[in-house]
């Protein structure tokens, strides 16, 4: 019984993240000409990801990255486009105008669960990450305050800290590739707040036609396939978007973590320092009772239930399909019912992007805190560095409408619309009109959402590139530091040497 309790408490859990990076042994000497460097085989200095010990685990984030993958995005695109054509052959059927409504809420399901489920992964290695870089800087500034007071090393200015330069290490992180620049862009297009008052301009001109149309159900189902049709794009493209994005992250990354390793070896080196690098703990963060609940929720959709679900609905909507004698009614069943779920995941979605990105923000801010305290050892208190650019307007009325988008009481008024849609659709008897009242709003306001969590990824993503790109110069920085000094400390003994040798 406690297995069960525990197990029905066990989503929506954050645990708490222990890393310790791996200790760089000094064993055989390599000479590299003006350095010399101890290096251990058994060294581990590159970035890998954490791999799940579930064989479940492991397929579903298969089955999550292959949903990003360019072959998925470009068969949504075809399959879109061949909707499209076809529509002028059959666009006049109500079933063709409900079909993409359907396509759209299914979809909008299972993206919906692989977006989520990104999103957790995404979080769970970028804590792990913060808590490794802060392990070994800890290490770091150890061994470089020993320097320091030992009068082997000098402190430096941070001027002269900012001029310096190496050959050894590439001088800036890896770029995108030129498709990985055009899909910046397009996802910098779709996020933009010019975009999204456009998609309400729209909305508003359709219901100035309503009156025009009589209010019909036709009238309606036109917004409804033309948000379906968008809606499928973008949560394709979304997916695709963060992918490529990972990708690019583990790239620098694994830049990163050659050259923080490559700067504790070089001190090792130079102290004779054998301690290990520090565990570092990053506690639970703390959370509401109503976050808590949106997190179990997110965590039950992140692990695909929901497409279990999902897929028991289509069963019994098809086996129901003979007794509607397939019309119309029962064409709009499932996507009034994924429909009303999807609408549900946009606000959930939303919500935990913002709120695990703070957390996150919190975590790489607590990175250069514990950077400026190494650097500080060595008399740099101070650095110019790069910052997001976050004083124009539009970047401040989207970072506002995201933070109102992805408050929890927002989801909560969320749920409460969709029960009052629920109500409504139930008092005209689940009519093709009342299903199109479950259908239609829901469409409209998700298709905001999606817009809205295209934009919450961008301001996340720059925000990430600019700390991922800081951290790294950081860490050139202090290794040419150490290399052009211990390179003088080599050039003084040799003189002693020679000295000695003359007098004798």
């Amino acid at each position: 019984m406690e297995r069960l309790l525990k197990a029905l408490r066990s989503p929506g859990g954050r645990r708490a993240v222990e890393c310790t990076a791996p200790t760089q042994m000094t064993v055989d000497v390599e000479d590299e000409g003006d350095k010399a460097v101890e290096t251990s085989a058994e060294n581990v200095n590159t970035y890998n990801l954490t791999t799940k010990a579930g064989r479940l685990d492991r397929w579903l984030d298969k089955v999550v990255e292959f949903s990003g993958s360019e072959p998925m995005f470009l068969t949504i695109i075809i399959a879109l486009l061949a909707w499209a054509f076809l529509g002028i052959r059959f666009g006049q059927l109500t079933q063709w105008k409900v079909a993409i409504s359907d396509a759209q809420a299914i979809l909008n399901m299972v993206f919906d669960a692989f977006l989520m489920r990104q999103q957790l992964n995404s979080y769970d290695s970028l804590i792990e990450v913060s808590a490794c870089l802060r392990s070994r800087t800890t290490s770091n500034k150890r061994m470089l305050r020993s320097l320091i007071e030992s009068g082997k090393y000098e402190k430096v200015n941070p001027m002269q800290f900012h001029e310096l330069e190496q050959t050894e290490f590439a001088s800036e992180l890896p770029t995108e590739n030129l498709l990985g620049r055009i899909s910046t862009a397009f996802s910098t297009f779709l996020g933009h707040i010019a975009t999204v008052v456009a998609f309400w301009v729209c909305i508003f001109i359709w219901i100035g036609f309503g009156q025009y149309c009589g209010w019909s159900d036709t009238w309606q189902l036109y917004i409804n396939s033309a948000t379906s049709a968008l809606m499928v794009l973008m949560l394709a493209f979304l997916a695709n978007i963060r992918e490529r994005h990972s990708k690019y992250t583990t790239k620098c990354l694994e830049s990163i973590y050659e050259v923080d390793a490559a700067l504790e070896l070089r001190l090792r080196t130079a102290t004779g320092d054998t301690i290990e690098n520090a565990s570092i703990h990053i506690p639970v963060p703390a959370r509401s009772r109503i976050q808590r609940g949106i997190d179990y929720y997110a965590d039950l959709v992140g692990t695909l239930l929901g497409i279990v679900i999902l897929l028991f609905a289509l069963i019994v909507w098809v086996a129901i399909g003979p007794a509607l004698s397939f019309n119309s009614n029962w064409w709009l069943l499932i996507g009034t019912y994924a429909g009303l779920i999807g609408m549900n995941d946009g606000f959930v979605l939303r919500n935990v992007h913002n709120v695990l990105h703070g957390y996150e923000d919190a975590q790489f801010l607590q990175v250069t805190y514990d950077d400026m305290d190494m650097l500080a050892v060595i008399g740099v208190t101070q650095l110019n560095e790069e910052r997001v650019a976050a004083d124009s307007l539009t970047y401040r009325i989207s970072v506002k409408m995201g933070d109102f988008c992805s408050h929890e009481l927002t989801v909560v008024l969320g749920a409460i619309v969709i029960l009052g849609l629920v109500i409504g659709a139930s008092a005209m008897e689940w009519s093709v009109t009342g299903q199109l009242l479950c259908n239609v709003p829901p469409s409209i306001i998700e298709s905001f959402f999606t817009m809205i969590l295209i934009t919450g990824h961008n301001i996340g993503d720059a925000k990430r590139r600019v700390d991922l790109h800081n951290i790294y110069l950081r860490r050139l920085k202090s290794i040419t530091y150490v290399n052009t000094l211990a390179k003088l400390e080599k050039q003084e003994r040799a003189g002693l040497m020679e000295v000695k040798i003359d007098s004798l």
